[in-house]
């Protein structure tokens, strides 16, 4: 994967077919502590502490499909590479968190990427689900929620075009404005 959008993508389609209803993604970049953090949290179906203990091995998955299951073990393997690491906490019936950390600086960290276009794509393919998009910049943070949204939008689908476009635009008119005012 080319950027760290497509990584929380692929982690949060896991929490998509565990069932959540409501799901939290978390990024803060703390370049004082060269620190990038992301948090992923949902309320799915968790999982088995068995399941928690090899989640980050490719050849244990959950899907029925195909025996491989490569996302976490990708990310795994980028936090390892980027002087960070990688935490799943789960519990059956009541959800899942994963926090990745790397090295903000590290010379193998990708670029975060296009989350604009993430979160318009999890909004599209899943508009029933509710979403929690907070993004901080050392001191400087927003946070988006598809609840307030939908409140706002009075009956107005989340998933129609005109909405979606919106969103990615305010979506990357905050990053860019939280980025802007550490300068």
């Amino acid at each position: 994967m080319k950027e760290i959008a497509l990584h929380i993508l692929d982690v949060v389609q896991n929490s998509v077919r565990a069932g959540a209803t409501e799901i939290s993604i978390i990024i803060i970049e703390d370049t004082p502590n060269n620190l990038l953090k992301i948090t992923i949290e949902d309320d799915g179906k968790g999982m088995s502490k068995n399941l928690v203990s090899s989640v980050k091995n490719p050849f244990v998955t959950s899907r029925t499909l195909r025996k491989v299951g490569l996302g976490i073990p990708l990310l795994n393997q980028l936090c390892e590479e980027c002087a960070g690491g990688l935490s799943v906490e789960s519990t059956l019936g009541k959800g899942t968190k994963l926090i990745a950390t790397m090295q903000y600086n590290h010379i193998d960290r990708l670029p975060i990427g296009d989350m604009p276009s993430t979160m318009t794509t999890l909004i599209l393919s899943k508009p029933e689900i509710e979403y929690i998009y907070q993004h901080s910049y050392n001191d400087h943070a927003f946070l988006f929620d598809t609840k307030q949204i939908k409140t706002m939008l009075e009956g107005v689908p989340i998933h129609d075009l005109e909405i979606i476009k919106w969103i990615g635009n305010y979506l990357q008119e905050n990053i860019e404005e939280i980025h802007q005012e550490s300068i």
